[in-house]
């Protein structure tokens, strides 16, 4: 059968010739896949390596052109994923990560002649690694090798662009038309995906049972998959079709169909790379599970979002691959309006604790790589400070021997470091911890999945909740593959092998009765109420929902204190801590044993550095406040008309603790606090100097005619001084101060005011007269003459009965 890539295959041909790179567009079922490499074997001189993004996809490609040239795997074609290899001599079909294990080990790629990126367009992380090293690697060390990019969807010029201007070469795609129909209406926000699929799917199949052929129904995991088969009650054969699938399953749901109609439901690996026999009916429930970065877990886990317009075609075009067929959509074709064009690259939005550890190990920050996508800076330096803490970068961020035995373990860097540390022992719970929780409804405890791997069979009889016997198959089966890869166990507990992968989970219990937690990373987590580990002093949270504020924990164990000291006895530090305890109202001064936020111990502070017990106490005027007795608030409004002396508002004061510390090396409590004078504080801050200046320019007091001194009151805008109007008698002149007269306020003998004047002589001669008239009779054995200049000063009253 001649496939529509054929007629593309001499221009490629061509242009590998030419240039040695190339970019291919076809669309799916154009049959870039299978034919391309067997096109390339008579001018690629070495082995042709084609990446997959998928397993499935990988073993069925190399079958099919093994098949195509008439042989077994294993002679001309092989394929390597993970776990799982068969050499072949020219062309070798691998998962995309496996391909940055071969450049890490030689760069050169000896003896490789040509690497093709097929289904580039999903923009996986890997992928777009592999590229960027392949590329370096082509520029520095092997300009003969030929590199090859396929996609069905993606814009072909910025790649072009990224390989130096690539020849893009486009290929015509074969397809029948396909009728698409969409909901009447958008469906209700509380609408389940599970029995809504299950409905449209029906639908679609009593519509167009007279017409026959398969349905292919795209749903976005395992767990809705099954859910959906359950809720089928239909006359036909209902196949599922995952990644996670034992591959005699998978090859059955690529086989033709029997005698009856077939359904087959998979997630997004049968949007391109593989053919399904006989589809001309699509079911689209418009979800797909990618890869994000979870704060949650620490790595990247699958999330459930909306399908592209980019995606939605191509499973759209599914239905047109042997005949003119339909594609029924979950949604209204209105909100095909808000659909992103693309999904977003992974490398936007994953962990990248993975991609910095291989830049590392590559000898590379990644700047000065071909990235079609650059890694965000943020996510990248947040990546590096991880892997600091396990040991796997130096401060400089350079790759340990630590690190690079991490790069050789198919693991996140926080599960390799646990196995490389903990060996064979750990090799269950990485393995379990690489995977979607395999019990469903249980507690939070982590041993209790151990348990079930174990021995599942004895652990259902036991336990009510539900468990996916085909995820502890994986986990058993990785673990066997890591228990090869790692040295001898260390005898360490789980809780202490989860703290080694997540050193910034390691949980304190909070005082009080609910069971909060602070992390050594700094973070805090709740635990839920009644739950196994609700009581645990300690614990490691490897799975958490990410709330920023108070994360809701999903997965811990509980671990010893003893287990915490003995692996990170050198990052605990000893902190003496003196501060002001606000609740308190006085100054906490402890010795502490930290390990990140964490306080392991913490005891009284026999003998806290005076310094830092005058700084606490200024933390304790910052939120008490300055207390401003009389003395020291006329001191201030003094030094406020002089600017140059400094600012004296308490927004200035309390931002600089340097002037006030001397007084305060023995305050400890809020009262004593509250108790300061200011005075000789503030004096100290304007020096001698500033002192001689204000006292020549602002006097602190006026001297009365009998020696006595008033204080002068700058607060007003006015200087002012109170004192009783006897103590005048004689002065002539109105008192001035920084060439400002003087606002007087004269007081009765009683102390009451009775008069206030800026012109003392003018009062003399004027208002006090009506002052005298008034007042003589009040205070009769007072002196009130009738000419006060005459009259000499005084604050005394006439003896009684004078």
């Amino acid at each position: 059968m001649t496939l529509p890539i054929e007629s593309a295959l001499p221009e490629l041909v061509a242009a590998l010739k030419a240039y040695g790179r190339a970019v291919l567009m076809a669309p799916p079922g154009a049959g870039k896949t299978t034919r391309v490499p067997l096109a390339l074997l008579p001018v690629v001189a070495g082995r042709i390596v084609m990446l997959e993004p998928r397993r499935l996809a990988a073993r069925a490609a190399a079958e099919r052109m093994a098949e195509t040239l008439g042989e077994p795997l294993g002679q001309t074609v092989g394929y390597r994923i993970r776990g799982e290899a068969v050499a072949g001599r020219r062309i070798e079909v691998v998962t995309e990560g496996i391909l940055t294990r071969m450049l890490q080990s030689d760069p050169e790629l000896s003896g490789i002649g040509c690497v093709i990126f097929d289904e580039f367009h999903e923009r996986s992380l890997n992928a777009d690694l592999g590229l960027a090293l392949a590329w370096e690697a082509r520029q520095a060390l092997r300009p003969d090798l030929a590199i090859v990019m396929m996609s069905a969807t993606l814009d072909a010029e910025p790649v072009a662009a990224l390989l130096d201007d690539a020849p893009v070469i486009r290929s015509d795609g074969r397809a029948f038309p396909v009728e698409t129909r969409w909901l009447d209406r958008p469906l209700p926000a509380q609408a389940r995906l599970v029995p809504e699929a299950a409905r449209l799917i029906s639908e679609a199949e009593a519509a167009t049972r007279a017409t026959g052929g398969t349905i292919l129904a795209f749903l976005p995991g395992e767990g809705e998959i099954r859910r959906v088969a359950s809720a089928l009650n239909v006359e036909a054969e209902v196949v599922p079709l995952f990644g996670a699938m034992d591959f005699k399953a998978q090859r059955a749901a690529l086989q033709p169909a029997g005698a009856r109609r077939r359904i087959v439901l998979a997630t997004s690996i049968a949007e391109t790379s593989l053919t399904i026999p006989g589809v001309t009916v699509v079911v689209d429930a418009g979800r797909a599970r990618r890869a994000r970065f979870d704060p949650g877990s620490g790595m990247s886990r699958l999330v459930t979002e909306r399908v592209s317009c980019a995606e939605a075609e191509q499973r759209r075009g599914r239905a047109g691959r042997v005949a003119a067929g339909i594609c029924y959509r979950m949604w209204a074709r209105a909100e095909e309006g808000a659909l992103p064009a693309f999904a977003p690259p992974e490398i936007a939005v994953a962990d990248l604790a993975g991609l910095a550890l291989e830049l590392a190990n590559w000898g590379s920050d990644g700047s000065d790589l071909a990235f079609l996508t650059p890694p965000p800076e943020g996510a990248l330096a947040e990546a590096r400070g991880l892997l600091r803490d396990l040991k796997a970068l130096d401060a400089d961020n350079r790759i340990t021997t630590h690190g690079r035995a991490l790069v050789a373990l198919p693991l996140h860097p926080r599960l390799a470091h646990m196995l490389a540390v903990a060996g064979k022992d750990a090799a269950n719970l990485a393995a379990l911890l690489a995977e979607r929780d395999p019990l469903t409804g249980a507690p939070t405890d982590l041993t209790l999945r151990l348990s079930a791997i174990n021995d599942s069979r004895a652990y259902e009889t036991r336990h009510p909740w539900q468990i996916s016997s085909g995820g502890l198959h994986r986990i058993r089966d990785d673990a066997k593959r890591l228990r090869r890869m790692a040295r001898d166990g260390q005898g360490l507990s789980v809780g202490a092998m989860a703290a080694l992968a997540y050193p910034d989970r390691i949980g304190l219990r909070r005082k009080g009765e609910q069971p909060r937690y602070v992390l050594s990373g700094g973070k805090g987590a709740i635990m839920p109420e009644g739950d196994v580990l609700a009581n645990a002093r300690f614990v490691v949270a490897t799975d958490l929902d990410g709330d920023t504020r108070e994360a809701r924990i999903r997965m811990a164990v509980a671990v010893d204190e003893d287990d915490i000291r003995s692996l990170f006895a050198d990052r605990i530090e000893i902190v003496e801590q003196v501060e002001w305890a606000r609740r308190d109202g006085r100054i906490s001064a402890r010795r502490q044993e930290r390990l990140g936020a964490l306080v392991l111990a913490d005891r009284a502070l026999d003998d806290p550095d005076p310094d830092a017990m005058a700084r606490a106490a200024f933390e304790g005027l910052r939120a008490i406040g300055l207390n401003w007795t009389a003395g020291a608030a006329r001191l201030r409004a003094r030094i406020v008309l002089m600017p140059e002396l400094g600012p004296v508002d308490d927004a200035s004061l309390l931002a600089d603790p340097d002037w006030i510390l001397p007084w305060l090396g023995k305050m400890r409590t809020a009262a004593d606090l509250k108790g300061l004078d200011l005075t000789e504080a503030l004096k100290a801050r304007i020096g001698w100097d500033g002192q001689q200046r204000l006292a020549a320019a602002t006097p602190a007091h006026f001297v009365t005619p009998l020696g006595r001194k008033v204080p002068i009151d700058y607060d007003h805008e006015t200087p002012s001084i109170e004192l009783k109007l006897q103590e005048l008698f004689g002065v002539a002149r109105h008192p001035v101060v920084g060439g400002r007269a003087l606002r007087i306020s004269m007081l009765s003998p009683g102390g009451k005011p009775i008069a206030v004047t800026t012109d003392l002589p003018g009062f003399w001669s004027g208002g006090y007269a009506d002052v005298r008239k008034d007042m003589r009779g009040r205070y009769p054995r007072h002196p009130w003459p009738e000419n006060p200049l005459e009259a000499d000063p005084t604050t005394r009253a006439k003896p009684r009965g004078t």
